[in-house]
């Protein structure tokens, strides 16, 4: 058994689109559910799949504690927290060795 390593992440369907927060204890497993979209909701049905940020914890206490404050918080603060870590938004799940998803290019 793997052991508990707790994080709160914020996953982005592309650049500033719809945002989508969570707390777990095993990052990985959770990837992967969120890409196979095996979770039905708010991930699924707005394609939140690409990790552009994440934060460990020392206790799923304190990840889940801190993915609360972080949902009440506006927008424009989840923005500046992701681009503070990660500015081109790029899907950090590919540092654990996931594949590439298809790029999503906004028309105007």
């Amino acid at each position: 058994m793997r052991p508990i390593e707790p994080f709160v992440y914020i996953l982005a369907n592309r650049k500033q689109g719809a945002l989508y927060t969570g707390a777990t204890s095993d990052l990985i497993k959770r990837i992967h559910q969120h890409r196979g979209a095996s979770t039905a909701g708010f991930a699924v049905d707005h394609g939140t799949n690409r990790l552009v940020w994440f934060e460990q914890h020392e206790t799923m206490d304190t990840a889940i504690q801190r993915e609360k404050r972080i949902k009440k918080w506006n927008r424009l603060w989840k923005i500046k927290l992701i681009e503070d870590q990660n500015p081109d938004w790029r899907d950090l799940a590919l540092d654990f060795g996931f594949e590439p998803l298809p790029s999503l290019r906004v028309t105007e």
